[in-house]
């Protein structure tokens, strides 16, 4: 007999202390952002450690949109370059310090979102594939999805605070860049903000709808051992499949790649995809072992964690390999407008950029092709945690360098956003998975399910 999992005050009182605590790093890293450009100038010459994190680098932000400046406290340029047009010195670092505590929330309000965005695809996927050994872990998934709403919403609001100019992420959405930026200017038919936000609108809508009916479906199911609930699912499910690889392609351009207007890449769609994919995966894994150490999960045995790790040791290859082929054929074929991309991360990120790599893919790769490896619940967790930290190093690599430059830094906005929303996706993860039985009781394939066995790793 299972026990339906309850959603104890000690989850509720860690998850609530992560959000408050959070909320101090970010009240602090808005409070210590400059409101003038005086006040950054300021900042900017207290910097005597400045370098550590490439503060005298001339690589900075706005090499991605095609200019060159120096970020140094004593520089004397006064002017920058970005797409042919130029701009106070002093106002374009002004903007990169400004910009800082608003990126150290959206990178992990991004983050947190595209982890449940990515357990939804492979939600829809076993779906759609009818797959049998997955069907137990169907409610933490159902759980996990449900952050997917208020973690939209959490983007949507920080994108209209940019289209409102209360920071400068993207800056398509000012139109004295766009008068004077040609490139930009060629792109306004795409990038422009009324377009920008039907777009969003549509994505998140579509994203809800399918995750809304099919847990409603799936309920209903637990009642009713009507065949035609599972053929709906398998449908529904498989129709949006195709919404979704087209949807969260135009996602990754519009709120990822677009920070950065005057580059793109014809696989970031792909890349994007792959790493919330991984993310997803690990996340299911990592709750699933919490739930069943708590004795909520006797139904799950080591062949369905074994097939968890699976899936985060293939999907890191192919994260890899998606990051290898657009990382190569950039820098080999060398072109001005795509290959600083690259300079900006390796010259001022170069730390970051190369450790996330060792974290998505080397520690996965050695740890994980172990088959005996994969079935221990300590060997699992450990290499979780490293992919889901990779994978937020991964996110911020994405939109630091454009947003902030090289005035990037790990202060108490970023770890409070990390712990605020991490906080906020404990608590609906959590409060979900308690709101219905464990168990996806209803589906005709339950029982292979239940005595889903890979070789002989029992």
């Amino acid at each position: 007999m299972n026990q339906d999992y309850n959603f104890s005050s000690k989850v509720k009182i860690f998850s609530l202390s992560l959000v408050v605590i959070g909320l101090m790093g970010i009240a602090y890293g808005f409070y210590s952002a400059p409101s003038t450009v005086e006040e950054a100038k300021e900042i900017v010459a207290n910097m005597s450690h400045g370098s550590d994190h490439g503060g005298g680098s001339d690589h900075g932000g706005e090499s991605d949109h095609g200019g060159e400046s120096d970020h140094g406290g004593g520089s004397d340029h006064k002017e920058v370059t970005l797409g042919g047009h130029e701009y106070d010195h002093d106002k374009h670092v002004f903007n990169q310090l400004h910009n800082k505590p608003w990126a150290a929330v959206y990178v992990p309000a991004l983050f947190f979102m595209m982890i449940s965005l990515g357990v939804l695809a492979f939600y829809a996927i076993q779906r759609a594939a009818q797959a049998g050994w997955s069907i137990v872990l169907y409610r933490i998934m159902e759980g996990i999805t449900s952050y997917l709403l208020p973690g939209c919403i959490f983007v949507l609001i920080i994108l209209g605070f940019s289209a409102l100019n209360f920071n400068h992420l993207f800056i398509w959405m000012d139109p004295e860049v766009v008068a004077h930026d040609e490139i930009i200017r060629n792109k306004v038919g795409y990038l422009n903000i009324p377009f920008f936000f039907l777009r969003a609108v549509i994505y998140v809508t579509g994203w809800v709808l399918y995750r809304n009916i099919s847990r409603r479906l799936s309920l209903k199911q637990d009642n009713d051992n009507d065949i035609s609930i599972h053929k709906k699912l398998f449908k529904l499910s498989a129709g949006f499949l195709v919404f979704f690889l087209v949807s969260e392609s135009m996602m990754s351009w519009d709120w990822i790649m677009s920070i950065d207007p005057h580059w793109f890449s014809t696989l970031f769609g792909w890349y994007v995809f792959a790493g919330m994919f991984v993310s997803g995966i690990t996340t299911i894994a990592l709750i699933t072992i919490y739930l069943k150490s708590q004795n909520y999960l006797n139904f799950i045995n080591n062949s369905h964690i074994h097939d968890l790790a699976k899936f985060m040791f293939g999907v890191s290859i192919f994260w890899a390999y998606l990051w290898f082929s657009q990382f190569m054929l950039i820098w080999y074929s060398n072109i001005p407008e795509e290959v600083t991309y690259f300079i900006t991360r390796i010259e001022d990120y170069n730390l970051l950029f190369f450790g996330m790599v060792v974290l998505n893919l080397i520690f996965p790769l050695i740890v994980l092709m172990n088959s005996d490896f994969k079935k221990t619940n300590f060997i699992v967790i450990l290499t979780g945690i490293i992919i889901i930290i990779g994978h937020y190093l991964d996110v911020y690599n994405m939109i630091m360098p454009s947003a902030v430059g090289d005035m990037w830094s790990f202060g108490p906005a970023e770890i409070g956003g990390f712990l605020f929303f991490l906080g906020i996706f404990i608590y609906v993860v959590f409060k979900e998975i308690s709101k219905a039985p464990i168990l996806a009781k209803g589906d005709p394939y339950i029982e292979e399910s239940k005595t889903f066995q890979y070789y002989n790793l029992d």
